[in-house]
């Protein structure tokens, strides 16, 4: 699961793209690169993130980055599948 892309079902951040970036039992931590970073992401129970597994990332030995996360984001929104 860590490094593809996942929408929040449910919350108040309800409908933003995050990248997972890591797993722990039934939670998983996600960031945008933006507000939520790599540095302090934020933790989600996977039952309200839904998987958008068209984009993965590939984890580097150095960890995520936020400019990656940040492009990759962009870039699925272009395509147009989400508002942004």
């Amino acid at each position: 699961m860590v490094g593809i892309l996942a929408m929040s079902k449910a919350g108040h951040d309800k409908g933003t793209i995050y990248v997972i970036i890591r797993e722990e039992g039934e939670y998983v931590y996600v960031a945008d690169g933006r507000i939520r970073t790599v540095e302090a992401p934020k933790k989600k129970n996977k039952k309200h993130v839904q998987n958008i597994k068209k984009k993965q990332l590939t984890e580097p030995e150095s960890g995520f980055k936020d400019l990656e996360i940040r492009k990759i984001i962009k870039e699925y929104q272009e395509e147009g599948n989400v508002k942004g």
